[in-house]
């Protein structure tokens, strides 16, 4: 993809946005052609800023977290955030072509939030990385310690292995329903899996709707899907996908840099023919090569290197990164703090934000082990609003439509309940 009118004029009018600037980095390590590789500060400076590195990879920075570093800049917080190589403002080469696969990578990635801290004149930084972001934060521990001041960690990866972790959260909740809030969810799953209804793709919207929403309404969507109602499950999947991956320009482009998830962090793992594999619907949804060539970090054997004040940050509810990840990591890194939040899902800086904020100022407080003891207070904060609406109207479109007679067909059923 090349730069067309219409992008060049989203690009030019973020690039003037406060606080927006570039700095040259190299598109191939070692050799001499550069691209613009664009980031974004805002709030009071400050001698250890905070920089926040998305998930994905396809999150983008600059204009989707326009919000959340308001929101940072109101509670006094220096914030940086690098847009990603190959995402939005940095997708392009000067001639405005794509970057190229090999450009591509987390050691690239990694390098890049060292130089922007150059850039800024910033010795060291409070790193927080959430999901994808969290193994780049844990990156730049590995490559560059000295430029650390702190690190948080949300929802937070570990190595390729992590599958394994992942396959049997989901399968003990949701398929085995070990959880007392899931026993009666798991009969249901299992019955729309032996129907067929439950696709592995679908299983993961599922998991999702849990975190975010909680075992009530997923289990009111199981429901209606039983009785056949099914337009539902439609609109909150095509719902549920933009509100998380946000397909736009601008604000979520995976298509360059997926095969990093792929490649570097074995997302599209061997299926193990067990129910609910996540591997089987990265695999459906990979537009390229799912194969896992190999990591770049053995974070297992550096974590334990790790000297300064870390916090990690878990999701009672998370099936994406399970809590037994968190808490192995909590084990490696000396001397950090878990925090875990019962009722959270997956991410917590963008399903709670206050929580996270709250989080980092108790970091910049020193008052980090004071945390678990406020896990109550940090799980009871409000959801975004974002979250919140979702969340209102799932329960309620799902409400109307139990309230709708199966004998009506579909097609009137659609059109009534919109």
């Amino acid at each position: 993809m090349t730069m067309n009118a219409g992008r060049r004029r989203v690009h030019d009018k973020l690039a003037a946005l406060p606080g927006v600037r570039s700095v040259r980095r190299p598109i191939r390590h070692g050799e001499p052609e550069e691209f613009s590789l664009y980031y974004v500060r805002t709030g009071p400076e400050s001698t250890n800023p905070l920089v926040i590195i998305p998930g994905g990879p396809g999150a983008a920075s600059i204009a989707l977290y326009r919000g959340l570093r308001r929101h940072a800049a109101a509670a006094g917080l220096d914030v940086i955030m690098v847009e990603h190589r190959g995402v939005g403002m940095s997708r392009h080469d000067d001639e405005g072509a794509d970057l190229p696969p090999e450009a591509l990578t987390i050691v690239e990635a990694v390098d890049d939030v060292a130089a922007v801290l150059d850039a800024e004149g910033a010795g060291t930084a409070v790193i927080y990385g959430t999901s994808y972001g969290t193994y780049l934060a844990a990156g730049v521990g590995v490559r560059h310690p000295g430029r650390v001041h702190a690190m948080i960690l949300d929802s937070p990866l570990l190595s390729a292995d992590d599958v394994d972790a992942v396959r049997h959260a989901i399968r003990r909740v949701l398929w085995d329903g070990d959880e007392p809030e899931t026993a009666e969810l798991a009969a249901k799953v299992r019955r729309l899996v032996a129907d067929g209804v439950l696709t592995p793709t679908a299983a993961q919207l599922a998991a999702g709707l849990y975190g975010v929403a909680g075992p009530d309404v997923l289990r009111r969507q199981l429901d209606l899907l039983l009785t056949d109602h099914d337009w539902l499950w439609g609109a909150v999947g095509l719902g549920t996908k933009l509100f998380f991956e946000r397909k736009t320009p601008y604000h979520h482009e995976p298509d360059l840099v997926e095969h990093i998830g792929y490649r570097e962090l074995n997302y599209g793992a061997e299926p193990d023919g067990g129910p609910l594999d996540p591997a089987v619907a990265f695999r459906e949804i990979a537009t390229g090569d799912a194969d896992f060539v190999g990591e770049p970090y053995d974070l297992v054997a550096a974590m334990p290197g790790f000297t300064w004040p870390t916090v990690v940050i878990s999701g009672g509810r998370d099936l994406t990164t399970p809590p037994a990840v968190a808490h192995h990591i909590a084990q490696l890194i000396p001397d950090s703090v878990l925090v875990e939040l019962p009722t959270a899902g997956h991410s917590v800086i963008d399903t709670r934000e206050r929580a996270a904020l709250e989080v980092v100022m108790a970091v910049n407080a020193g008052a980090m082990h004071d945390l678990p003891r406020r896990a109550a207070e940090l799980d009871a904060a409000p959801s975004l609003l974002s979250v919140r609406l979702l969340v209102w109207a799932i329960a309620a479109a799902a409400a109307a439509e139990s309230a709708v007679p199966s004998a009506v067909p579909r097609a009137v059923r659609h059109v009534t309940t919109w």
